[in-house]
Order: C-alpha cells, then sequence, then structure tokens
C-alpha cells in the first residue's frame, strides 16, 4: 500500500465558473492542494499536519483538465480492482476534489481487511461528504464490522436515504433481521432500495413467510424485490413457484434470469438451466460471469464437456466475462467432465488465484485419484501463504481417502483443527469414516462416530454401510443401517446396501426379508445409469438397457468383447449380480450392466486416439471394474469411467485406482 504523506493542505480557487461546474459540480470549498513528500516511501497512509490556511491559489483549466483526467483513471483503476494503481495516481496529485478521496475510500471499502486503511483515509478527507460517509459505513459491515457500524451510522451529521439503506442492508446481508426490520419502522422516507433490502434479507435467511408479507405489501413490486422471490423459492426447492413467479414478471433483468439458471441447477435440473440460458441468449441478453458459473456448474453436473469448452472459447474471445470466479468454475468443469489436464492448465494460467481456486483443483487431483498431486498442491498453497478453510480439508481428506493414506489423513484432521482452528463438520466425518471403513477399520470408524460431537446424519451411516459391503461385515452393517432407517425410513441405499452385504454372505433369504421390507414402506430403488456423449449428443444407458436404437450392434460388440476378455483371463465377479439365479443368468445380467453398455458404444461411435468417457450415477461395481481393465488392454483404449465417488482412468489392462475404491 502506498504512504500518503499528507503536508500542507490549503483552499483554492478556480479561476472560471464554466471550468469549475465542469468539474463534476464541485465548487472550489470541495478542492484542496497537495504538496507530496516526494521522500516518501510507500507503506501506510499517514496523519495529515495541520497549517494554516493560506491566500486563496487560481488553477490553470489545463489544472483542472488534469484533476478530472486523474479522477477518471482512479475510477477506472477501482472499477478493475487495481486498487495499488489507483493509490498511485492519488499519490501524484497535487490537487485532489471530494470525489478523489471518495473514489479510494470507495477501493478500500470494497477490499475486504482493509477496514484500518480506510479509516484512516475517511479522517484525513478535508470535507468529507454523505457519499464520504455511506461508503465508509458500507465499509464496515464489508469487514463485518457491525457494533462499529452502528456508532458510526450514529455519527452521522446528516443522514439520507442511502445512509439508511446502508444499514438496513448492512444487516440483512449479516442474518441480523430484527435489526434491520426495526430500522426500516422508523426510517423516515423509504425508497424501492429499503424494501428489497429487507425482501432480499428474509430470502437470505431462508424466511419465505416474512419475505412474501412485506412483498405484499411493497408499494411498488420491482424487478429486484420479483427476482429475490424467485431465488427464495428455488432455494427452498419450490421449482414450480419460482417459474411462475418468473413467467409473471412483466420486467426481467439479467440478476433475473441468472436466479433461473442458478436456481434449476441447485435443485438438479441443469438441462432445464441450460435451456433457459440458451433462451437468455437468443433474446439478445448477454451473459455475465455470473451466468457462466452457473452454466458451467451444470455443464460439470451433467458433463457436457462440449458446451463446457464452448463457454471457455467465450471467455477468451471477450475477456469481459473472465473472472477468478467463473476461471475457478472453468477448472472445477474440466476435473469434473475427466479432462483434469485442462484442468490443471488453466490452473496455472491465471494470475489470480483464491482459495476457492485452490479447492478446485485440489479436489480435482483428489477425485481422479492421483492423491500425492493433490497433497503436493496443499503443501504449496500453505507455503504461498494461503489459508485453507474447511472446504480444503475436505479435499484433502478425499486425497487420502482415495489412497488409503489412513494416517497421513488422520495426522490432517487433528491439524486442521489444531493448526487453523476449523471446527469439523460432517462431510469432515464422512471423509474419515470412509477413509478408516474402506481400509477395513470398521470397529475405529464405529467409536469415532460414537464420539462425533452432534448427531450424525445419514450420509455418515450410508459411508460406513458402504464399507461394510466392500469388508463382508454383516454385524456391522445391520447396526449401520437400522440407525440409516431411523433418520431415512425410505432411503433405498440403506436397503440395497444391507441387501447387497447379504448377497455377498450367500445369505438369500436376508435379500428376499429386505427387498419385502423395501416394497412395505415404498422406498424406491435408484436405478443406476451410465451416459456418453457423442457428438454433442447424450446417450444414456440403463442396466438391461432395451430402448437405445443402435442395441442390436452394442450387444454383437459385447458378446464379441465376452470372448475376447475370457480368453485374456477374465473370469465375471458372480456376486456383483445380486440375484438368487444360476451362474449363466448372472453373467448375462452383468454383461447388460450400464457402463458396460455405453462403453462398447463408445468403442463403436469415437474414432482411436480418443478416450472414452462415461459417467455413471452410482458406484462402479467390481465386475465392471475388472471388465473394463481387461477391455481397455484388448480395445487399446484408454477409458475414463466416473462414477459417484471417484473418477477410474483405465489404461492398458490397469486402472488409475490401483484396485482400491
Amino acid at each position: 500500500m502506498l504512504n500518503l504523506q499528507l503536508k500542507r493542505w490549503k483552499p483554492i480557487q478556480i479561476s472560471s465558473p464554466a471550468v469549475s461546474k465542469h468539474l463534476l459540480h464541485y465548487d472550489s470549498s470541495a478542492l484542496t492542494v497537495h504538496h507530496p513528500n516526494a521522500d516518501s516511501v510507500p507503506q501506510t497512509i499517514s496523519s495529515s499536519s495541520s497549517s494554516p490556511q493560506l491566500p486563496g491559489e487560481f488553477y490553470h483549466p489545463r489544472e483542472i483538465n488534469h484533476i478530472i483526467s486523474s479522477n477518471k483513471k482512479i475510477t477506472s483503476y477501482i472499477r478493475c480492482g487495481d486498487l495499488n494503481s489507483a493509490l498511485e495516481v492519488f499519490s501524484s496529485m497535487k490537487v485532489r476534489t471530494t470525489i478523489t478521496w471518495n473514489s479510494i475510500l470507495a477501493g478500500f471499502s470494497t477490499k475486504p481487511g482493509k477496514l484500518k486503511d480506510a479509516q484512516h483515509l475517511f479522517d484525513e478527507i478535508p470535507q468529507p461528504d454523505i457519499f464520504s460517509y455511506n461508503v465508509m459505513l458500507a465499509c464496515y459491515f464489508k469487514n463485518s464490522a457491525i457494533e462499529a457500524a452502528k456508532d458510526f451510522f450514529d455519527r452521522i451529521p446528516i443522514k439520507d436515504t442511502a445512509s439508511w439503506n446502508t444499514m438496513i442492508s448492512g444487516f440483512s446481508k449479516n442474518g441480523r433481521m430484527d435489526e434491520a426490520k426495526e430500522l426500516f419502522r422508523i426510517m423516515p422516507i423509504k425508497n424501492a432500495v429499503t424494501w428489497n433490502a429487507l425482501i432480499s434479507g428474509y430470502v437470505e435467511i431462508g424466511d419465505m413467510e416474512s419475505a412474501l408479507e412485506l412483498f405484499e405489501k411493497a408499494p411498488g413490486k420491482s424487478v429486484v424485490a420479483r427476482t429475490s422471490i424467485v431465488t427464495g423459492y428455488m432455494r427452498c426447492g419450490n421449482v414450480e413457484l419460482a417459474e411462475k413467479t418468473f413467467q409473471e414478471m412483466p420486467e426481467k433483468n439479467l440478476v433475473t434470469w441468472n436466479a433461473m439458471i442458478a436456481g434449476y441447477v441447485e435443485n438438479g435440473r441443469g438441462e432445464d438451466g441450460l435451456k433457459i440460458f440458451k433462451k437468455m441468449l437468443e433474446l439478445g441478453i448477454k451473459a455475465n460471469p455470473s451466468s457462466l458459473s452457473s452454466v458451467l456448474l451444470a455443464c460439470s453436473n451433467l458433463s457436457v464437456l462440449k458446451l463446457g469448452k464452448q463457454v471457455h472459447q467465450l471467455m477468451y474471445k471477450s475477456p469481459k466475462y473472465w473472472d477468478t470466479t467463473v476461471g475457478t468454475s472453468l477448472i472445477s468443469m474440466y476435473c469434473k467432465c475427466g479432462v483434469l489436464e485442462d484442468g490443471w492448465k488453466l490452473f496455472m494460467e491465471m494470475s489470480v488465484k483464491d482459495v476457492v481456486t485452490w479447492n478446485a483443483m485440489i479436489s480435482g487431483f483428489a477425485q481422479h485419484g492421483i492423491s500425492h498431486k493433490a497433497l503436493n498442491l496443499f503443501n504449496e498453497m500453505r507455503n504461498k501463504g494461503i489459508k485453507p478453510d474447511w472446504i480444503t480439508f475436505v479435499g484433502v481428506l478425499s486425497a487420502c481417502n482415495h489412497a488409503g493414506l489412513v494416517e497421513v489423513g488422520i495426522g490432517y484432521f487433528e491439524q486442521m483443527q489444531k493448526d487453523y482452528g476449523i471446527g469439523v463438520k460432517p462431510d469432515h466425518y464422512t471423509c474419515m469414516i470412509d477413509l478408516l471403513g474402506r481400509a477395513g477399520k470398521l470397529n475405529e470408524a464405529l467409536d469415532m462416530i460414537k464420539k462425533m460431537p452432534f448427531e450424525p446424519h445419514s450420509a455418515i451411516y450410508g459411508t460406513l454401510l458402504g464399507a461394510c459391503r466392500i469388508h463382508k461385515n454383516l454385524e456391522i452393517a445391520e447396526f449401520a443401517a437400522t440407525k440409516l432407517l431411523n433418520l431415512d425410513p425410505i432411503n433405498p441405499a440403506a436397503y440395497v446396501q444391507l441387501a447387497n452385504v447379504y448377497a455377498a454372505k450367500k445369505k438369500w433369504e436376508g435379500v428376499s426379508r429386505i427387498r419385502r421390507s423395501m416394497k412395505e414402506n415404498k422406498a424406491i430403488k435408484t436405478p443406476g445409469f451410465s451416459w456418453i456423449e457423442i457428438k454433442s449428443v447424450m446417450h444414456e444407458f440403463r442396466s438391461g438397457d432395451r430402448l437405445h436404437s443402435e442395441l442390436e450392434c452394442i450387444h454383437e460388440k459385447l458378446n464379441e468383447l465376452e470372448k475376447k476378455m475370457k480368453l485374456a483371463g477374465y473370469a465375471p465377479v458372480l456376486e456383483s449380480a445380486l440375484h438368487d439365479v444360476t451362474e449363466e443368468q448372472k453373467e448375462q445380467l452383468l454383461l447388460g450392466h450400464s457402463e458396460k453398455l455405453a462403453i462398447a458404444f463408445g468403442l463403436l461411435k469415437l474414432p482411436l486416439g480418443v478416450p472414452i468417457r462415461v459417467f455413471k450415477n452410482l458406484r462402479v461395481c467390481e465386475d465392471c471394474h475388472l471388465a473394463t481393465k481387461f477391455i481397455s488392454e484388448i480395445e487399446g483404449r484408454e477409458i475414463i469411467v466416473r462414477d459417484s465417488t471417484r473418477f477410474h482412468h483405465f489404461k492398458d489392462g490397469k486402472c488409475s485406482c490401483g484396485d482400491y475404491w
């Protein structure tokens, strides 16, 4: 930061009334002359020394033009987030207006952690106006200094509507709705911004009842207020009401469209999000970074790589779309679509990375099972002075989990709490239970669950149950399933996983009992399906699929592969067929698994040299995992499969997971 030595201030006069008016409507009382200390070192903002007022001085219009030009430069730098360059221009100015000071103050207010600098700067403004006070007030809220904001608000000599709105908005954004409501009640004159701030605040805390009540009372239903209601409905999962509100809106802006796109994606309806994005573009509404981030998230969830690449091309052609958030979304998209190398290349190219960017890349390596790179990147992140957050450690623990690094994972779990003061969240416990469970340490996993400081949620017991299936531990499986069903009686995973354990132990009566219980409780099993993108068309397959138009060719290819695999030593893992039928029938059932159908289709449609990328909604079974290793070697192809937990890269008869998944 620059050390602005503030010396000998004196008032000036503008020789021309016309020029004075042109100077952004500020008269001579708003102008000060500065004699900078040329030997000052850029570090901190110092206090201005007092000096007696000197006789007025007249300035040539060229000087005035220089002030205007400098103010514009400062504003431009601030908008680009380049505070240092703005400060350099500020430091070089001999004459400054209140606008100059306010612009720099606004720069500090947008940067968290700059509160003290902003306070020092505010104290040095010769004649602060109401805008100065309001910007400083916003800065307190930006830095979560709420009590200080309240004291400062009380000291503002003359408050305007913006002052009140800043307070109400600040309280609302910090979830202090009772205080926001009280200010709203006593506020002398309210405008649309006031109503919007309070409605938005209620939406943010999930109080849709209060938000709707206030919305009905609002004298004018602005586009901002209606957009907040759309957002609220989406967050509550009430997509139909969000759609109805959106369709009935007489006016929509870009934020409204973004709310719909993001809402669809958050509710697992990525395809609808992409459709409405396309409609938005067709109407001539240009996207912004927020739009693109939501679209990229939809591409990640749906594994639509080609569209994600088109968004990337758009960003390169129009740099205005580029920011750290969109860049991070793009990294995440590449990682989740199975193109880790492109994600890494982009990560290396990004000049500005925040903690979310690092998290995306660490998680990407972890999800692909390249644990050593994930952990090395974590160490590099710390060495660069970037403080990890709780999400960072989810990625780190996942990396340990996928590599079976039990002791290392336990070390990071303890370090997170002791060295960084990060409280343990359910996601961390889920990772730890999975880490211990996969390694066969089921009793240790059970002990950790019993010692958790809060009530375990369903994912914890589901993870433990999954580990029991791997290690065929019926006793702990029954305990985990019981706990899981107590929390969620219609959770199909509990029934299916427990049935899997019974099947693995060849206890078919237990399997039948579980299936009856599942039917009685109306728990519907999530069907396994896989999909693959061929020439921008998504092809979906279900186990035992009978609908795809090219099934005959696919089965021919699978039968051909089965013969070659058996000659190469493949023996079907019959335990993966969870039915009490003959071995021959089991083999046919296994051959019809969705990922095998998708892989066969990829072999038929994609040219040599192009990786086959298949995505599956459930965990890949042992037989499909084994078969895919054989297929990759027989066909000489790279096959990438993303299941519900991680990526598997098959090449030359081997898998990147090392058969540990």
